[in-house]
């Protein structure tokens, strides 16, 4: 009987040491990473206001689902970063009521662009200096964003890149081009053209001369006449 009874305290502490030794060894273990669903949901067709044209234009957005919950509504195709991170335009509503009216008057509107983290379900704001969502056309290349930005004056034109990691833009270059009161998105530019090998940018803004930019890191040069022959 001694022996058994010693026996049975040689077990228990055994097995109080073994739950101890998990207990530690979980203590620094990472906890798991919860996986995030984000899918898109279907096209739906809208008519929206563009700030040249009193009359709606049709267009088509779609939910941005994160775990099967609205995060927000999209337009367009996204643009993928990396294989974790991609970019994709906002789209909202608006109420285009004025102060007598009672009765809400909702009009779709484009925003601006959206980072979305696959891993945490993240969905942020991207900063764009100079960025109008009714004028500019934004062209991505990698983490760059490339458009044409409207002045604080909204008279003036400015060749933008920008990247994601810095809030700065990486060019801001004022352009020949003056917008006028009734400007349409075409009255500023097309879309910049890029090109790899090396990495260049090219703005071809309405009544200027087309202006082609190398970009190199976090710096960006005016490439001459000579250089785009070469």
């Amino acid at each position: 009987m001694p022996r058994l009874g010693s026996m049975r305290q040689k077990l228990s502490a055994s097995g109080t040491g073994v739950l101890v030794t998990v207990l530690v060894l979980s203590s620094f273990l990472p906890a798991a990473t919860k996986v995030h669903s984000v899918t898109f949901g279907r096209w739906i067709p809208v008519q929206w206001l563009a700030a040249s044209d009193s009359s709606p234009l049709t267009s088509k957005v779609r939910p941005l689902l994160v775990d099967g919950r609205l995060k927000e509504y999209v337009v367009g195709s996204p643009h993928e970063i990396t294989d974790r991170l991609f970019v994709v335009r906002r789209a909202f509503r608006i109420n285009d009521a004025l102060p007598e009216e009672s009765v809400p008057r909702w009009h779709w509107q484009r925003g601006g662009w959206l980072l979305v983290d696959r891993v945490t379900g993240r969905v942020s704001a991207v900063t764009l200096p100079s960025f109008d969502p009714d004028f500019s056309e934004l062209s991505w290349y990698r983490d760059y964003g490339a458009y044409c930005g409207v002045g604080d004056d909204g008279k003036k034109t400015y060749a933008v890149v920008a990247q994601l990691s810095r809030r700065k833009p990486v060019l801001r270059k004022l352009l020949p081009n003056v917008l006028k009161d009734d400007s349409g998105p075409e009255s500023i530019c097309p879309a910049p053209q890029w090109q790899r090998n090396p990495v260049r940018v090219s703005f071809a803004p309405a009544g200027g001369d087309n202006q082609t930019f190398a970009v190199r890191g976090t710096a960006v040069d005016l490439v001459s006449d000579a250089e785009e022959e070469d």
